[in-house]
């Protein structure tokens, strides 16, 4: 078995870690996580260097990266910013439209992408009520006197407030049809359409992406904002959310990463009783089971990002121990490099407390880690009972 990147991976980790080794400095995250967003400049080169790392960009303005890539990539801007970036929430809106758009919609949306390094559109999926349970959104789109009108609520919509376009959600009232799964449908909705409304969401951590709830009342809609050139359905969109899952882990692993670093250079830094505290049997402890636990994230997160790219039949299984795996991990992990590194690592001056805020919060995101338990368990105890009946 191999376990070493290729030679294209390795060269997309490269190009990226200078990136991110350039951009990212302390004093400018910090800065950025204030204003709550990166300036034009950042996301302009990062669009830049995504694009001309890519081997190739099809017709339609797609990057063709596997998704070890894009999880490589990821984690190295998490390492180096120390912070969630707008960049794993840029992954998953583009899977959402590389999946469900119209060849048109979608060389539209990409292009734009490309020139102003921001997507022009939000994507409005969760809602409150519904939490990790996806098929369980209230937002609905239904026929009234010859009307198409959307009424719901949405949480936690990144950049909702500031997206010229949001992609919405809604259950196809209209559609009366027996089927095993509600019927979806996903709508691209100008902001600025009568009824729409955006609320800012005041989160402990994750500065610098900034979400809203959204209320949408009586939005009269147009037939041609709906996608539906596509198959757009419930098992269509878990297939995404498997992806935006290995995402959030990649993003997670970075930041797990940096804590790490960060941990070890104030152990062997910080003297003590005459000795550096690494020397301290329970630091060394300390550091050696964040190393294992760094190992073992990066190991779960190449392997499923690696079975979903191939359709292994392990892929939803691996998905969802990842998912409950290494956001949990890493916020120990964080909070092992705040007790290394001491009542200094609990200020704002120290970037492990934004870590692990922000790699806490990521425990909800994308299915809580109990909601992992519940789809884990049926694919295991199937797994056991068949190799146990052969």
């Amino acid at each position: 078995m191999d376990f070493n990147l290729s030679k294209k991976q390795q060269e997309v980790a490269d190009n990226f870690r200078a990136f991110g080794e350039k951009i990212f400095t302390p004093e400018d995250v910090k800065r950025w996580c204030a204003g709550q967003g990166l300036p034009d400049e950042v996301v302009h080169e990062f669009a830049d260097v995504y694009f001309n790392s890519c081997e190739f960009v099809d017709e339609f303005g797609v990057a063709h990266y596997d998704l070890v890539s894009k999880a490589l990539i990821l984690e190295e801007l998490s390492r180096c910013a120390g912070t969630t970036l707008p960049f794993q929430h840029d992954f998953f809106d583009l899977e959402i439209i590389e999946r469900f758009a119209s060849d048109d919609t979608l060389r539209a949306l990409l292009t734009n992408y490309r020139r102003e390094g921001r997507l022009m559109f939000a994507v409005a999926i969760s809602e409150a009520d519904a939490g990790s349970d996806v098929m369980g959104i209230k937002t609905t789109a239904r026929t009234v006197d010859d009307r198409i009108l959307l009424n719901g609520e949405k949480s936690y919509v990144f950049n909702g407030e500031y997206s010229p376009y949001i992609l919405v959600a809604a259950i196809d009232a209209d559609d009366q049809s027996p089927s095993k799964h509600p019927h979806l449908s996903l709508w691209l909705v100008p902001s600025d359409t009568p009824g729409v409304r955006a609320y800012p969401i005041e989160k402990i951590g994750q500065a610098m992406v900034p979400f809203a709830a959204m209320k949408f009342i009586n939005v009269e809609m147009k037939p041609e904002w709906r996608l539906n050139t596509r198959e757009v359905s419930f098992p269509a969109l878990f297939k995404i959310l498997d992806t935006g899952r290995v995402f959030i882990a990649a993003s997670c692993l970075g930041m797990a990463q940096g804590a790490l670093e960060d941990a070890v250079a104030a152990a062997v830094k910080r003297r003590r009783f005459g000795r550096s505290v690494i020397e301290f049997q329970q630091i060394s402890q300390l550091i050696t089971d964040m190393e294992v636990r760094v190992q073992a994230m990066r190991g779960m997160l190449y392997k499923t990002a690696w079975q979903i790219d191939t359709q292994s039949e392990e892929r939803r299984l691996s998905s969802a121990l990842m998912k409950r795996f290494i956001p949990m991990t890493a916020t120990q992990v964080a909070s092992d490099a705040m007790q290394v590194i001491g009542s200094e690592g609990y200020t704002e001056q120290s970037r492990v407390a934004r870590i692990w805020r922000d790699c806490r919060g990521n425990q909800l995101a994308e299915g809580t880690d109990q909601i992992m338990v519940k789809i884990a368990t049926p694919l295991i105890a199937k797994r056991y009972c068949a190799e146990g009946e052969e």
